[in-house]
């Protein structure tokens, strides 16, 4: 095992020095959000989604941009608008006269890396389809099926402070999502250097250095991180304390909780937390890998209760409890 695992440890380190480049890449447009980065590319390497909310301002959507220059793929930015259509989003099936047949016209979403923008700002059947998409990794066009390309990763972002106009994600589309990331405001240093980047611009394009065989390449190494019996249990015992927090001795969350996680967040701790692995360039998970990925991984899977909401009680605040409460191995 220790030689299985020293040469994977290679195989890692090798493969994954790609992201030292993609993160320098980025951080010729990008100031700061090394955090955002990282889970941009662990839902990459776990193929996996991921939404980003924050306030306007934080360089969300920017973020994302400069990951699609630094890597070689298909990328799609689709600005979601109350009017927005199913088609829209997918494509259709237009009918020639000049021959009595169908032809399938391919929507944005065929392409491997998809900016949602705003992605609250879209209607229930919109939501709908991008839900298949997500899901099956596939979209139905007339009576037929059409996969999406790999890798396929959906990167939506919304606005939490504003309502007009928008339309809250169904609980089942936010369970489809690996991971949640809050944006927070950047240090009064990073916001210094935003400041002077944006009046002395250094004009260093950013220079694509990772395709869809590397990212593929690394995607495939994900199932091969080893992973302790222990670590499995603990990542377990997180989702169960969730749903049951008096059986794990978690204190204050009587009430506060309707639901708590669901199955897929064990499967989503897993990759995960082997993604976050890979960016450390290592080839097994530790303690410190899932409680590090946890917060983003539980937070938008639980369903706060009114007298939660009320008392002004944070999904994230749940997750700490939980993780201070939980033993770890």
């Amino acid at each position: 095992m220790n030689a299985a695992l020293g040469e994977l440890t290679e195989v890692v380190a090798r493969q994954g020095a790609v992201l030292v480049s993609i993160r320098e890449q980025v951080a010729k447009s990008i100031v700061g959000q090394t955090q955002l980065v990282d889970r941009l590319l662990a839902a990459l390497i776990a193929r996996g989604h991921l939404l980003v909310e924050g306030v306007p301002g934080l360089a969300k959507t920017r973020t994302i941009n400069a990951l699609a220059e630094a890597v070689d793929l298909q990328f799609r930015r689709i600005q979601f608008t109350p009017d927005l259509l199913p088609s829209d989003l997918t494509g259709t099936t237009m009918y020639r006269p000049h021959d009595g047949q169908f032809e399938t016209r391919k929507g944005p979403i065929f392409a491997n890396l998809v900016l949602a923008d705003e992605i609250n700002r879209a209607p229930a059947k919109v939501q709908s389809a991008l839900l298949e998409a997500m899901a099956e990794g596939q979209v139905t066009l007339g009576d037929g099926s059409h996969a999406l390309p790999r890798p396929f990763t959906v990167m939506a972002t919304q606005n939490p402070i504003e309502q007009e106009g928008t339309y809250q994600l169904p609980e089942a589309q936010l369970d489809r999502f690996l991971l949640h990331i809050n944006v927070d405001y950047p240090s009064l240093e990073e916001e210094r250097q935003i400041v002077d980047a944006v009046i002395s611009p250094s004009g260093q394009p950013i220079t694509a250095v990772a395709g869809a065989s590397e990212l593929e390449g690394l995607s495939a190494l994900v199932p091969r991180i080893y992973v302790d019996e222990r670590v499995r249990d603990y990542m377990v015992d997180l989702v169960f304390a969730s749903r049951d927090p008096k059986a794990y001795k978690v204190r204050d969350l009587q009430g506060l909780l309707e639901y708590g996680a669901s199955p897929r967040a064990s499967i989503g701790l897993g990759l995960a937390s082997r993604a976050q692995a890979i960016l450390a360039r290592r080839a097994y998970v530790t303690p410190d890998d899932v409680k590090a990925i946890a917060g983003d991984v539980l937070r938008h899977r639980l369903v706060l209760s009114y007298e939660a909401r009320a008392e002004g009680v944070s999904a994230q605040q749940i997750v700490d409890r939980i993780l201070a409460a939980v033993p770890v191995p």
